[in-house]
Order: C-alpha cells, then structure tokens, then sequence
C-alpha cells in the first residue's frame, strides 16, 4: 500500500511538472500589436453570444471556480473524516487502513482541486479574459 501511496505521488507531481512546462501558449508574433487571440475570439463570435463568458465576472469562470470550490470543500471535508477515523480506530488493522485510503484520496482530491483551478484559469487568460 505503500508504494501504491508513492507512486501515485510520484504520478501527480510528473503530471504537475509536465502541465507548468510543458503547455506554454504560443503567442503570435503580433499579439502585442492588435491582440490577436482576443481578435479572434470576437470574429469568431455569433451573434446574440453573451459577451461576458469569460474574465472575473465571466460564466465560464464563475461555474468552474463554484465547481472546483465544491470539490476542494469535500476534499477538505474528507480529510477530517480519515483523520477522525484514524484516530479511533483503535488499533484495527482494516480501519487503519482504510482511514489511510481516505486521508490519501482526500489529499489527491485537494491537488487535483488545485491542479484544475490553475489550469482552468491560465486558459481562460489566454484566450482574452481575466483571471481570478
């Protein structure tokens, strides 16, 4: 169970790695000039389409951050409750064990939570919205 533990570990912080390096946006050569990316996205528009589905106030930003939110609350939720089972679980085996379970998902579930909420954020940045 152990190593189950450390490679999942291992796992996240590869894929934590590989997301902060790895997708680097490419900005166009004119970017700066004329805002490109935000150029696109408004001829890229239909009409009738709300303009605010993005930036501190956006739709997509409000849902995703509740949504991430929620999860993070659970997650922190969780982890009380492996820690209280932890701690009377008064020497069973099986319960030990499966309060360690619930501690560990808890605390991959919070960095998933992180995770998304900063990927989700710096996408909506680059395509023109502010991030919160």
């Amino acid at each position: 169970m152990k190593q189950l533990a450390k490679k999942i570990t291992g796992l996240v912080a590869v894929a934590a790695v590989v997301l902060a390096t790895a997708f680097v946006p490419a900005i166009p050569a004119n970017a700066a000039d004329d805002n490109a990316v935000q150029s696109g996205i408004n001829s890229a528009k239909g009409d009738g389409v709300a303009e605010n589905l993005t930036g501190n106030s956006g739709v997509f930003t409000t849902i995703v951050n509740t949504l991430l939110f929620i999860v993070g609350a659970v997650s922190v939720i969780m982890l009380i409750w492996g820690g209280i089972r932890y701690a009377t679980s008064a020497g069973n085996s099986s319960a030990v064990t499966s309060a360690k379970n619930t501690i560990m998902y808890a605390i991959v579930g919070l960095i998933i939570a992180f995770l998304a909420f900063a990927i989700v954020n710096w996408v909506l940045a680059g395509i023109g919205g502010a991030a919160s």
